[in-house]
């Protein structure tokens, strides 16, 4: 390779890594650009971990001969069950055992083919394979991602000559940095929408992070905790409270984010999210479809856990509508982006009250005047209430589901 084409490769790494280009963009790139200047690429596996609640890392795989020769895919934890004798079998797991940089196999050559995957791309005609792997600083470690590893494999009858693994062991760590930068970009948002939720994720993203920035908006507000929550946990061993909130928190937020709503607090075994929509009914819409939902989710989760001799309970739930403070509460070192006002205390109240009248939801007079008529209940007014912390009484209603013919 040219020392004209090293140059143009890198340059082309840098700026599409500043830029942001996506991972596999940049690996897809890259493998056609080695190809162009005469370095015969034919297989390529970049993988990089992430931080993330459900996947280990993100691999990125290039193969000549495929149409289209690119596919990115998310990887689970590489250490149970088959995937972990997967893993130990791989030559990257060899080189981070014996500390080593890189390894090659000219299988073509007579090398054994003892790396998990080396036997395939044996049948499949290839010469000549090297693994890399590129380690960054202990202080820049991010959860696992601790580096970038790569493996390069082509069916060139000579296999890599010395040219081409120079050019490799120059170009790598640029395009591991570019991975990199796209990858930190893709965990800070990840860790944003776990823990904020998508919308205000989104906001501080976006540069929304100083204290007292908040709007004034209109949103439907939900409320909601667990029925006997506290005689149940004093009861449970330890080890079987945390399975027992993440069984129906799983409930309540997939329900939530079904259709557009966006959880901002989880508060023990209580959860406060907001639906925004242009119009008001809309907006109760998506909420009383959360609900019904989250109903049918319940039943499931409650028959599973009653077959295996576990406790069950039930979601109490509030639902509002009302103008909110949405942005960022606290000091300059530790803020909160949530929602404040007199409705979020009410809708807390209105929950409250589902223990008092037996009731799993009820809902204000204000959400139920812009809300459309639900299809599978029908609304009834459960009398006139003084909530705690609210200036006024108001009529709360429930809904009650439509007797089958």
């Amino acid at each position: 390779m040219k020392a004209e084409d090293l140059a143009a490769i890198s340059d082309w790494l840098v700026t599409k890594g500043l830029r942001g280009l996506d991972e596999m963009e940049i690996v897809n790139g890259f493998c056609q650009r080695c190809r162009n200047a005469g370095l015969n690429i034919d297989r390529a596996l970049a993988l990089i971990d992430t931080l993330h609640p459900v996947y280990e890392g993100r691999a990125f795989q290039w193969d000549n001969s495929k149409t289209p020769a690119r596919d990115a895919f998310e990887y689970g934890p590489s250490n149970e069950g088959v995937s972990a004798d997967t893993w130990e079998r791989s030559a990257f797991f060899h080189l981070r055992m014996n500390e080593l940089n890189e390894v090659r196999r000219r299988i073509g050559f007579g090398d054994p083919a003892d790396f998990f995957g080396l036997d395939t791309l044996l049948e499949a005609g290839h010469k000549d394979y090297i693994a890399m792997i590129h380690r960054f600083a202990p202080e820049s470690h991010i959860g696992d991602m601790d580096c970038f590893y790569s493996h390069w494999a082509t069916t060139d009858e000579a296999g890599f000559d010395d040219e081409a693994l120079a050019a490799l062991r120059q170009l790598v760590p640029i395009l591991a940095l570019a991975i990199k930068s796209g990858s930190l970009t893709r965990i800070s948002r990840t860790i944003a929408e776990v823990y904020l939720g998508e919308d205000a994720a989104q906001r501080v993203l976006e540069g929304r992070i100083s204290r007292g920035k908040a709007e004034r908006i209109s949103a439907v507000l939900w409320y909601s905790d667990l029925q006997n929550y506290t005689q149940i946990s004093d009861n449970l061993p330890p080890d079987e409270i945390i399975p027992f909130l993440n069984d129906y928190a799983e409930a309540v937020i997939d329900s939530i984010h079904e259709v557009g709503g966006n959880v901002l607090k989880l508060i023990g075994d209580g959860t406060l999210a907001i639906f925004k929509a242009e119009e008001r009914e809309e907006a109760c819409s998506r909420a009383l479809t959360a609900q019904k939902s989250l109903r049918e989710k319940l039943d499931g989760i409650n028959e599973r856990r009653r077959s295996e001799g576990r406790p069950t309970t039930e979601v109490y739930l509030g639902l509002h509508i009302g103008d909110v403070f949405y942005g960022n509460i606290g000091s300059d070192e530790r803020l909160d982006f949530t929602v404040i006002g007199p409705a979020v205390n009410e809708v807390s109240r209105i929950a409250s009250m589902c223990r008092f009248v037996d009731r799993t939801v009820i809902m204000s007079q204000h959400f139920v005047a812009s809300a459309p008529p639900p299809q599978y209940a029908e609304v009834v007014s459960i009398g006139r209430y003084a909530l705690r912390g609210v200036k006024r009484a108001q009529e709360l209603f429930t809904l009650m589901p439509y007797e089958k013919d």
